[in-house]
Formats: C-alpha cells, structure tokens, sequence
C-alpha cells in the first residue's frame, strides 16, 4: 500500500457521510481507515490487524453506514459484537454521529442490572432497527427469547476478536453466526493474529482482504518508563509520581479489584482525588465514572484491565502499570491509551521481584529495552532487576540490593451525534477524530 495520506473525499463516499466526517474538520483518512473502506465499498470481507489508537472503528463504520443508505428496508441489517459493553457503548457513540442527518437507527446491547434497558432493547430489536451493537451474552439472552431475526443482516462484524475470545465467547460467536445469511459481508478486527483468531477468521470469512499494521507495538511518542519497586512501596511511589508530574489525566491499572480500593482509598487520604473503575461498579456507575474522567472532572482513574481496551479518552497524558500484567499483549493494549493520535504520553511501570520475567517478555514483544529507575531513597530501597533469576514471592519488606533513586518527570500527554435508541449521546462525547484515536 501506499504511504500516500488518503482525503475521505477521495474515497467515494455519500454526502452525508462525508458531511458528518467534515463537521469534525478532518481531511484525511488514517491508514488502517485508508485500507479498510475500499474494500469493504467493493463488497470485500475484510480481516484487520492493528494496534489500537489506529481508527479501526471509524474504519469499519464509515463504510457501512455509506452503504447501508443506498439500500434500506426494514430489517436488522447490521450486527457488530464487542467484547465489553464499554466497548459497545463507545461504538455507538460513534455511530450516532455519523447517522445523524440520515434515518438510520441504531442500538447498543449490552448486560446490565436495570430493567428498563432490557426492555429497551426488545423494544429496538422487535422494531428492526438498523444497526445492532452488542456483546455476545446478552445478544445470545436476546435471541433465547424468540424475537431477534437476524436472518437479513447484510453486515456482520466482529471488533476486537482476539479479546473475545480471551473472555469465552467463541461458543456464542458460533451460535449467533449461525443464525445470519449465508450472503453477508463479514469484517473482523483483531490487535493479533494468533492460530486461533486465524482459524475463526476461515470458518466465517469468505476470501478476505488481509490487512496488517504495525501489530503488538506501542506507539512511538509513548515516553515508557519502569520502575523497580517492592509491593508495599508502590503506592508511596505512585504518590511521588502524581505530585512530581504534570498531569492532565492518568489511568492506573491494577490486576484485582481489592488493590484498585485500596489504591483510590490511599490516595484520596493524602488529598489526591481520584476514582476506583472496576466490575464490581455497576453500569450507572461507570458510566458516570467515565463521563466525569472524560470531562476532566476527574484527573486519575484507578481501574483494571476492565479499561485497557477499547475506551477512548481524549489526551490521556499518563498510563501506570501498578502491575505488570501476565499477557504481554495486554501491556500494549494499556499503554495504547495514550499517545493517541499523534498526541505525546507517558507509561510508567512498577515491577517488582515477581513480576520481573513478565516484563521481560514485554521487552521482547515491543522489541525494546526500557530503563529500569530505582524507588526514590526517601521511599525505600529497590530490588534488583534480574529476570532470569528465580523469584520468590514478594516479601514486601523493602529490602532490596540497590539504594537511592532517579526522579520521575513525566511528560505531558501531549461522535458523533445521532439517532440512538438506547443513548442520547452527542457527538462531542467520543473522540473528536473520526480515527485516529479509535479502537
């Protein structure tokens, strides 16, 4: 492909699509955006590998949407499944905005504790709306009922594969695909491309276009930093690095839900405002979590791995691994929340005894080398980085083989409207880039 930067007008598009994309004053197409519309204008099913912050979901809307105005009936025409309902949330959001001045209608389906959401989207599936966006559970909850027809979708799209089906969801994958023509298009978007994302990709795509972008590597305007730290310093480290950094938003993550309390329970004591986002919240909660972060209302967000993909958040400056997660890949996706769209960011890691080798092959993965900082002496000592050493279980003392410390100085970081039947989200409540910081 050519390096060329591509203009959406040059990629015949409707008016009303290219009317939508100019509001936010954007020229140009991404290129994962420049690789994907074509081929799916041509009728093409398409395969997408990329990291995230790349446009892929403006990538795949933007050419369903032209193409669904040229031929409406009354049917549910398009189903796209996400992993999470944040995710699909977010999808929606974006979608509504590029709908806006069309009669296209969509929905968001997603799990959930209120009744009134349930009943909600019955209502929009027995109506036929147009576009459906949805996790697997709860669409599969749906069909069980008896009144979800999808026997007409044109377009069939699996965004962020690989993630589903990490979290068990190819068995409804199966069973929902099951249900749809035989004559649809199917696209399908992961962030890798391991056996298993390849083997589904040959049972439901027909002859695909391939795509593949720059997989499994942060960006390259991420300032990434690592930290060596025993357990029960990190949160005296994390403090140091909040009152010594100039933030405009960070986002914490931390592998349990316990942790993320306390984290937000200990910072918020010492007079650092900020927030706990995980499971346990329910939706409402999240929803209004994320609004405030999103707004600036709220500076920090303390989360797990419930944020690392798929949500956008304008300017993120700052990423902090509290803890280093098992799955290399999933580094990528956490640090991939900032430094979006050419935009400056900084990703802090701590790593202590145990989690040393899985930061090692991090290391290999992004095929790069980072340096390791010390814990400030006035915290406490730090263990040695030593990956291939055999590692006990933290003992949290604080004894380690190195003293002092460097100071941190991180840098700073740097929708559309619609007609929804579940949201009345705005078009300035996504990304104000139709690509480049979508996921």
């Amino acid at each position: 492909m050519s390096e060329e930067r591509i203009k959406f007008t040059d990629l015949k598009l409707q008016s009303d699509v290219l009317e939508a994309i100019d509001a936010f004053g954007f020229e140009y197409a991404t290129p994962i955006q420049s690789q994907v519309i074509t081929p799916v204008l041509e009728g093409r099913d398409v395969v997408g590998c990329a990291q995230t912050g790349t446009g892929k979901t403006a990538a795949f809307l933007i050419p369903v949407v032209n193409q669904l105005l040229t031929k409406k009936h009354e049917a549910i025409r398009c189903l796209i499944l996400a992993p999470t309902r944040e995710l699909a949330i977010q999808i929606e959001q974006n979608l509504v905005g590029l709908i806006y001045n069309t009669n296209i209608t969509c929905q968001a389906i997603f799990g959930g504790n209120q009744k009134d959401n349930f009943t909600e989207q019955k209502q929009s599936i027995q109506n036929k709306v147009d576009i459906l966006v949805a996790t697997p559970g709860r669409l599969i909850a749906h069909i069980n009922l008896g009144y979800t027809d999808l026997s007409e979708i044109d377009y069939f799209i699996l965004d962020e594969a690989d993630r589903m089906m990490d979290m068990g969801f190819i068995g409804d994958i199966m069973k929902i695909h099951k249900l749809l023509p035989a004559q649809k298009q199917t696209l399908m978007f992961s962030a890798t491309m391991a056996a298993n994302i390849r083997k589904l990709a040959e049972k439901i795509l027909t002859d695909p276009v391939q795509i593949n972008l720059a997989v499994d590597k942060p960006a390259e305007n991420i300032n990434q930093l690592a930290f060596m730290v025993y357990d029960n310093n990190k949160i005296a480290l994390l403090k140091y690095i909040v009152e010594n950094s100039t933030i405009t938003n960070m986002l914490v993550f931390a592998s349990r839900k316990n942790d993320v309390d306390t984290i937000t329970r200990e910072l918020n004591r010492v007079g650092i405002e900020c927030a706990a986002m995980h499971s346990d919240k329910d939706q409402q909660e999240r929803n209004e979590l994320l609004r405030s972060f999103k707004s600036g209302k709220i500076k920090i967000l303390i989360a797990t791995d419930i944020l690392s993909r798929g949500i956008d958040i304008d300017s993120l400056s700052h990423v902090v691994n509290y803890d280093i997660p098992d799955d290399p890949a999933d580094y990528v996706h956490r640090v991939g929340r900032t430094a979006r769209a050419g935009k400056s960011g900084a990703a802090i890691s701590f790593i202590n005894e145990a989690d040393q080798f899985k930061f090692y092959n991090i290391e290999k993965l992004i095929e790069r080398e980072l340096d390791k900082g010390e814990t400030p002496s006035a915290i406490g000592q730090s263990p040695e980085y030593d990956p291939t050493k055999p590692r006990k279980k933290p003992h949290g003392k604080g004894r380690g083989h190195r003293k002092g410390g460097k100071n941190f100085r991180g840098k700073k970081g740097g929708g559309y409207r619609g007609k929804s039947k579940n949201h009345s989200h705005s078009a300035k409540s996504g990304d104000r880039r139709p690509g480049g910081s979508k996921n």
